[in-house]
């Protein structure tokens, strides 16, 4: 794959987020909690649509070099921020609160069946997890790069 594969990839992805995000926003109204629904919209899609293309602006720049499988360890991570998001579009169905509990008390949620709520949860945890990790190879991405760079200049900024 080509630098611009995984950047392309997390730029699509991202892509993808914000319009499902808009479709989601417009079910807003209509849903039993549309508190709940409003978060899906703004952080589940929105937000997670946004830090998928950030993440593949510095996988296709000069400011970000990773290993290969480091860089599709990052897209995977991303990638699942599609069952998260989804899941808290069922929240705002099913009325859980226990892996937002503020986001549930602010939308009056009574919390949902033990199913719903495991659903939800595992949505959440899996995603979280792997973002951490992609975000550190990520930084490490871009150490690396100053590093190197402050090496060739001599320790001084460019």
């Amino acid at each position: 794959m080509t630098r611009t594969g995984p950047a392309a990839c997390l730029a699509l992805n991202g892509a993808l987020l914000m319009l499902a995000g808009l479709l989601v926003g417009a079910l807003i109204p209509l849903v039993p909690y549309p508190r709940l629904m409003l978060s899906a919209h703004n952080a589940g899609f929105t937000v997670s649509g946004m830090l998928s293309m950030v993440a593949g602006l510095l996988l296709g720049s000069s400011l970000c070099s990773i290993p290969q499988r480091a860089a599709s360890a990052v897209i995977w991570a991303h990638v699942a921020l599609w069952p998260l998001s989804l899941s808290e579009v069922a929240a705002a169905f099913w009325g859980t609160n226990k892996a937002l509990p503020l986001a549930g008390a602010e939308a009056g949620a009574t919390g949902g069946a033990p199913w719903q709520e495991a659903i939800v949860i595992i949505c959440h945890a899996f995603p979280s997890l792997a973002l951490m990790a992609a975000w550190a190879l990520l930084v490490w991405g871009v150490w690396g790069v100053l590093k190197r760079d402050r090496t060739l200049s001599g320790g001084g900024i460019a």
